[in-house]
């Protein structure tokens, strides 16, 4: 397993500095919020994408994908009975795997709960069917540019679709597509009534990625959850895939967070 860290964790930090903060601190792996670069992926250059590209490349870094996908957009929505706006956000994750690729990343996590959770008069069924038709029609961008969607379920602080990883994997089961698997997040598992080793040892076949942090919304390490036990079912499934250092806390300063979040994590490799 390899370590990265989400780009928006440098918040206004210029790509170059951050990329290169992240270098020397031994990170291997750089992790893109599209809404760093334009709220809109559609209006990222060629020129703009290969720049990144080049640039995690200089500073040893390899683009592991994409993440926020849907944050700060407009018009798309995964569980919305709008028909019209249903083929949108169809037409718009396509243009994220297209995103994907040319950076030469190979996920794409679908957290975004603000453009996903559940609509007045929207059952939850009613969700899980316009998401996997949604999913569906976009799954051929997917394997086109060599990407994988993961589904990552989150807990109730942030939404109300998709909260376990057992309906997360059931909207992976309607889809059906070699590359649509599941993200797992220590953050949101910690909302479980499952514990987090079994959730990863229940899910080992399908999971594409992996965030570490803790519920206090910090890094790995700075808070309650115990790595231990996780890192142990990490090891017991083989799981060779990245682990992203993802933060919603930025009080302790871009350092403190990047730094001691991979210093923790190392004991454990």
């Amino acid at each position: 397993m390899r370590f990265g860290i989400c780009n928006e964790t440098y918040q206004d930090w210029p790509l170059e500095d951050a990329f290169l903060h992240a270098q020397q601190l031994g990170y291997q792996g750089i992790e893109i919020a599209p809404f760093t670069i334009e709220k809109d992926v559609r209006d990222i250059s060629a020129a703009k994408r290969k720049q990144i590209r080049d640039l995690a490349a200089v500073h040893e870094l390899e683009v592991i994908g994409l993440h926020w996908l849907l944050a700060f957009t407009e018009g798309f929505y995964l569980t919305s009975p709008d028909e019209m706006v249903q083929t949108a956000t169809t037409e718009y994750f396509r243009s994220l795997a297209k995103l994907c690729g040319d950076l030469g990343g190979k996920v794409m996590v679908l957290g975004s709960p603000h453009q996903r959770n559940l609509l007045p008069g929207v059952t939850l069924q009613d969700a899980m069917q316009i998401a996997a038709g949604v999913i569906e029609k976009a799954a051929s961008a997917f394997q086109e540019n060599n990407v994988v969607l993961a589904l990552e379920p989150l807990g109730p602080e942030e939404g109300d679709f998709l909260l376990t990883a057992d309906l997360a994997m059931e909207l992976g089961r309607m889809i059906d597509h070699p590359n649509v698997k599941l993200h797992l997040d220590v953050k949101a598992m910690s909302t479980e009534t499952k514990s987090i080793p079994d959730i990863i040892r229940e899910n080992r076949e399908f999971i594409a990625h992996f965030h570490a942090n803790d519920p206090n919304k910090r890094g790995p390490g700075m808070g309650e959850v115990d790595f231990g036990p996780i890192f142990e079912a990490l090891h017991e499934i083989n799981y060779d895939k990245w682990i992203s250092v993802e933060v919603f806390d930025y009080e302790p300063g871009v350092e403190k967070l990047a730094g001691d979040s991979i210093r923790y994590l190392r004991q454990f490799v």
